[in-house]
């Protein structure tokens, strides 16, 4: 039970999660404030462009401030709105439904599966209706769904598929990256604690030129020409169009000085988190947890988070596992709360916990432990000798 308060709060707090940032990443935001260039410009289209080459090629990659604004585009530019049903899962962070709602569409919430917490492909077919135009399959903790049968699912039923693949990246999926699958457009985030970082920040992915085109004139105030061609040319180029009712989601050098950097260590980064990842698996496994579900040989996790699920023989719930943690010093969060359970939705569309039994079931056993490439193996083992002290 609890240690000594004195001894609890001796060792350094470790965080749930924490960017891996350095000289590199500082030296590069500096270099950007002194070239004068800070807003969207130069280094925005080399992270465009890196991202692109990293991926594979035959993609686009338009950078965004957030991932929630890249969804926001995504459904956008396929014409979504008024009228129509869009498919989200219930165990989300809000900004995947919310996007949908921003264009005055309806977000149809459905449920997932039991081992991999990702989309039920069968939850999908039960809820399509003649309004259905598209599904945002969401990459939980960083495994993927099950795309193939979604993306088979969309085909046979005229359907558009959106990947919030915010928790993706380096995810692979039966030997692919994603971003480089079938749908009609991938959305990746940069947000603090993702694989990787700008501060804030995403990226929009699609092999559709007309698509990519749409994408990058909304960011910027539906404006048909590029600021920043516009600043840089050396002859008199004042003269735009607003060709529609765009946005303000364009990603800043600044930001994008911090991306370069940080793409060139993904693949240590995904290394680290995997060895971590390995780490857990092994010594967690006599614990009364039920641990996460590991990729297919051919497929690769990006474990953004790594998610435990308490057993009924474990002998402290959740949230008093929570509070014993962190009077220890270690952080832990719950990733997420259904948005069934959250205020508004629930209100708004007559959400209830019966609806979503597989989801509902998750929640109220997980917990999101600590998990970042700046961890230490000591770090980490803190974390499993709490765990093992309070539930074995």
């Amino acid at each position: 039970m609890p240690e000594d308060l004195t001894q609890a709060t001796a060792a350094p707090f470790l965080p749930f999660a924490l960017p891996d940032i350095d000289e590199a990443e500082i030296d590069a935001v500096v270099a950007c404030l002194r070239s004068g260039w800070v807003t969207t410009g130069p280094a925005t289209r080399q992270f465009e462009q890196d991202f692109n080459t990293y991926l594979g090629g035959g993609l686009q990659a338009i950078a965004v401030n957030s991932a929630t604004a890249g969804l926001h585009l995504a459904l956008e530019s396929l014409g979504i709105g008024p009228g129509d049903d869009v498919i989200v899962p219930t165990l989300t962070f809000t900004a995947t439904a919310e996007v949908v709602r921003y264009l005055g569409a309806r977000p149809v919430f459905v449920d997932v599966e039991p081992d991999r917490m990702t989309l039920s492909v069968d939850a999908v077919e039960a809820a399509l209706t003649p309004h259905t135009r598209a599904i945002v399959p969401v990459h939980y903790a960083g495994l993927a769904c099950d795309m193939d049968a979604l993306l088979a699912l969309a085909r046979r039923r005229g359907l558009r598929v959106v990947e919030d693949a915010a928790h993706a990246f380096p995810t692979r999926y039966k030997g692919r990256l994603i971003g480089t699958l079938d749908s009609d457009i991938t959305v990746f985030s940069f947000y603090a604690n993702k694989t990787m970082t700008t501060g804030e920040g995403g990226m929009v992915v699609t092999r559709d030129p007309g698509l990519a085109q749409r994408v990058r004139v909304m960011r910027l105030h539906g404006i048909s020409q590029d600021a920043f061609d516009r600043y840089v040319s050396h002859k008199p180029a004042w003269y735009y169009e607003v060709v529609a009712a765009g946005f303000k989601y364009n990603l800043t050098d600044i930001a994008s000085a911090i991306g370069i950097q940080q793409l060139r260590k993904i693949d240590r980064f995904a290394a680290r988190r995997a060895c971590l990842a390995q780490r857990y698996h092994d010594a967690l496994a006599g614990l009364p947890l039920r641990l996460p579900a590991l990729p297919d040989s051919a497929s690769t996790h990006a474990w953004h988070l790594y998610v435990v699920r308490l057993t009924p023989e474990a002998r402290l719930g959740r949230d008093a596992l929570i509070a014993e943690l962190a009077h220890r010093g270690i952080g832990t969060s719950v990733h997420f709360i259904p948005l069934h359970r959250q205020p508004f939705w629930r209100d708004a569309y007559d959400l209830s916990p019966a609806r979503f039994p597989v989801a509902e079931a998750c929640y109220h056993g997980m917990l999101t432990l600590p998990l970042y490439t700046k961890m230490s193996d000591a770090d980490q083992d803190r974390v499993i000798g709490h765990l093992a002290e309070l539930l074995a």
